[in-house]
């Protein structure tokens, strides 16, 4: 698999795997971790995760301006390798300031949010220049039929961090409850707060009870007592794990370090992007470029708006009609389980599926029917859509939300009528196969086709569109809040089509353009 690749190419992607094991300990408790602290409703905690998340990725266009040496009183040339440094260091501070327990109120609220900036800010320096610093490594003549097979195994490095992260974050959060002399219940944090609020009737009133009395193993005279505290150490946990992110960064830094000198270095003369034997390229050409790349990423944003809701409407549905006892992690005194853990699912997809995609796209190759990378973009989409098709069809006959929340008046949904994991799994399996098909060819396509002087701002353009798709991201948490949940889907499913039609009306243009 490695066989013929650049040397760096482990070593960033080990680098980066460090940074993805923080990254995703804190995505995959953060929606629910906003809920059950500070009480925010799903559409609120969705302003919040999708303004998070596109910052995560619109901050790297600002990073690549910086790298590619364009902003005068920061950089007078290109710095690749600092700013990626500076990156790690700006996002280990954001995750020290959102690991530290606070009070649940609104300025830690909004101590919360300055914390998540830090984190993107920093990201936006690290994630889209190190993608550039891989590309650079293939832009050697030696390389350049590699580099989508090269990013594919940088992706599914970073993703193996990302295996672990979720359960890493729920195993933390369960240990702190059990340490307090409280179970796990993934449907007591709404009830405390509905208690609370006093919007809770009298049937969820006594689910209430029961819970209480389930989780403490006792019987609870003080029900809004018990809320209170139950909310404050769930909430607590979650700091913790948060703080498991610290020690990943740490280890990125020093992986990061330790192997600096291996990557390239744009400035040397010897290792410049440009071949000798290539002339510089026209003002027409590169312009026809940028539009083919700007095109690309209007189009990429739809899908991004539909995949990441893997975090957000598709956690809220582990949480609310799924059967999380099927997939229950037991581990001495405490148990690993909740909506959290099918954040792991994606990225141990990724890994076991990558070479077997990287052996289906080398087969295609000896038979000369490799589709173009252009090509296998739309086809991914048409199968993000299969993806939503399918979850569509499993929720059907699912009640309304507002009518099992307890926030809303409504009761939560007796386990006997919860769908099993295995809707959630099977979907995740077919949207991990239309992401191999995407985004590590997506960001391969953009190390080839942007100009050598503007690869950093191009790969920081890439995670700009994914930015964009992002911010719509609460889009998915005010249907899911408001509709019946198949429609909710309904509306990835058309969004992902539209995605994949228009890649097909452009596929000429960009195939031709990719192979100039």
């Amino acid at each position: 698999m490695f066989k013929g690749h650049p040397k760096g190419l482990i070593a960033a992607a080990l680098a980066n795997m460090g940074e993805r094991f923080g990254f995703y300990t804190m995505m995959a408790i953060l929606v629910l971790f906003l809920q059950a602290k500070f009480g925010l409703t799903g559409e609120n905690a969705g302003y919040i995760y999708g303004t998070f998340y596109a910052l995560i990725y619109i901050l790297a266009l600002f990073g690549g301006f910086i790298a590619d040496g364009k902003i005068p009183f920061l950089n007078k040339t290109p710095d690749y390798k600092g700013t990626i440094m500076k990156g790690l260091i700006i996002m280990t501070l954001g995750y020290v300031m959102i690991s530290i327990p606070t009070e649940a109120n609104t300025f830690y609220l909004v101590l919360t949010c300055l914390s998540l900036f830090i984190i993107a800010f920093g990201n936006g320096l690290f994630k889209g220049n190190l993608q550039a610093l891989v590309g650079q490594m293939y832009e050697k003549p030696e390389y350049k039929n590699l580099s989508g097979s090269g990013f594919s195994i940088f992706y599914m490095f970073i993703n193996i961090g990302a295996i672990f992260a979720p359960f890493t974050a729920v195993g933390v959060r369960n240990w702190w409850l059990s340490h307090n002399g409280f179970q796990y219940n993934s449907e007591l944090p709404s009830l405390c707060h509905a208690h609370i609020n006093e919007t809770i009737k009298p049937d969820a009133i006594v689910k209430f009870q029961n819970m209480a009395n389930e989780s403490s193993g006792k019987t609870i005279s003080n029900l809004t007592e018990f809320a209170n505290e139950y909310l404050n150490i769930f909430a607590t946990g979650f700091h913790y794990a948060f703080a498991v992110a610290i020690f990943a960064m740490l280890i990125s830094l020093v992986v990061y370090i330790v192997n600096k000198k291996t990557f390239p270095d744009v400035n040397k003369k010897e290792e410049k992007l440009v071949d000798k034997n290539e002339s510089k390229m026209e003002l027409k050409e590169i312009k026809e470029r940028l539009y083919a790349l700007f095109a690309v990423f209007g189009v990429v944003i739809f899908f991004w708006f539909s995949f990441h809701q893997n975090g957000l409407t598709m956690t809220f549905f582990a949480r609310d009609y799924t059967d999380l006892n099927i997939i229950k992690i037991s581990l001495g005194d405490f148990t690993i389980e909740g909506a959290e853990i099918f954040s792991s699912v994606n990225p141990i997809f990724v890994v076991l599926l990558t070479p077997i995609i990287l052996g289906l796209f080398g087969w295609l190759r000896t038979k000369k029917i490799e589709p173009s990378t252009p090509k296998k973009i739309a086809i991914g989409m048409f199968i993000a859509a299969l993806a939503f098709v399918i979850m569509t069809v499993g929720s059907m006959n699912l009640p309304l939300f507002s009518s099992i929340n307890p926030e809303d008046g409504g009761t939560p949904l007796d386990e006997a009528l919860k769908i099993t994991p295995f809707l959630l799994i099977g979907t995740y399996f077919i949207l991990t196969v239309a992401e191999l098909f995407i985004s590590p060819l997506g960001i391969a396509f953009v190390a080839k086709v942007s100009p050598p002087e503007y690869q950093g701002r191009m790969q920081g353009g890439w995670l700009a569109a994914t930015a964009l798709g992002n911010q719509l991201l609460v889009i998915g948490a005010i249907l899911y809040e408001s509709i019946p949940i198949w429609a909710t889907w309904s509306i990835f499913v058309i969004a992902c089509l539209i995605s994949m039609f228009t890649m097909l009306f452009m596929l000429k243009w960009l195939e031709r353009v990719a192979k100039d």
